[in-house]
C-alpha cells in the first residue's frame, strides 16, 4: 500500500478504492504505524507550527506559545489513534445490530481510511486563522463511511442507513469524550488554560 496513492484514491474515488480495501488482508498495526501515525503526524507537526510558533490575532491580541503547539499537536496525535481503534470496536460490536459482518480488522480499515479527510484537512492548521477549514474538509470522511460500510462490513442496503447514523453518533460520542479527557488532564499537566492562551504582544 502506498500512502500517497491510498490518499488519493480513498477521497476522488472511494466507491473503487473501498472494493480494492476489502480485497486486502487487514492489518492494524500496519494500519496504524503505516497510514495513521503518518497523516496525523503531519497535522499534528503543522498544529505545532500554526498554534506554537505562528500563531494568530484575536481582537488585537496575539495567540502562540510553543506549550499551545505541544499540546495541539498531542491532541492531534492521541485522538487519531484512540479514535481509530475505539470507533473500530464500536463500529464492530454494532456489527451484528444492523445484519453486518462482525471483523474487527475490517473495522479499522474502514475508521481509519475515513479520517483521511480530516487528517490531510488538518494540514491547513499551519495556519490557525483558516483552520477551520481544515475542519469542515473532515465531513467529507462521512461520505467515506457510508459508501464503506457495505463493502467492509457487508451491510445490507435496508440497513445501511440506519448503521451509518448510528455509528456517526457513536463516533462523536468517542471524540468528545477523547477530546474532553484530553483537555482536562493534558491541558492540567502543562499547567495550561483558556485564560493564560493570550499572549500581550501587539
Amino acid at each position: 500500500m502506498n500512502l500517497i496513492d491510498r490518499v488519493k484514491k480513498i477521497i476522488i474515488s472511494p466507491d473503487k478504492e473501498w472494493d480494492v480495501i476489502n480485497g486486502e488482508q487487514p492489518n492494524t498495526s500496519g494500519i496504524i504505524t503505516g497510514y495513521v501515525l503518518p497523516l496525523a503526524g503531519a497535522a499534528a507537526v503543522a498544529a505545532f507550527i500554526g498554534y506554537g510558533l505562528i500563531g494568530y490575532n484575536v481582537l488585537g491580541f496575539r495567540v502562540a506559545g510553543t506549550n499551545w503547539g505541544i499540546y495541539q499537536a498531542l491532541t492531534i496525535l492521541v485522538m487519531a489513534v484512540c479514535s481509530v481503534f475505539l470507533g473500530a470496536f464500536a463500529v464492530d460490536a454494532l456489527a451484528p445490530n444492523f445484519g453486518s459482518e462482525k471483523n474487527m480488522g475490517r473495522s479499522v480499515q474502514l475508521v481509519a481510511y475515513s479520517y483521511t479527510p480530516a487528517w490531510i484537512g488538518g494540514l491547513l492548521s499551519i495556519f490557525p486563522s483558516i483552520a477551520l477549514i481544515g475542519s469542515l474538509a473532515g465531513l467529507y470522511g462521512l461520505y467515506l463511511l457510508y459508501v464503506g460500510l457495505p463493502k467492509m462490513k457487508k451491510t445490507p442496503a435496508d440497513k445501511q442507513v440506519g448503521y451509518f447514523v448510528v455509528t456517526l453518533v457513536v463516533l462523536i460520542v468517542i471524540y468528545f469524550v477523547i477530546g474532553l479527557i484530553m483537555s482536562k488532564v493534558v491541558m492540567s499537566a502543562m499547567g495550561l488554560s483558556y485564560g493564560n492562551r493570550i499572549n500581550f504582544n501587539f
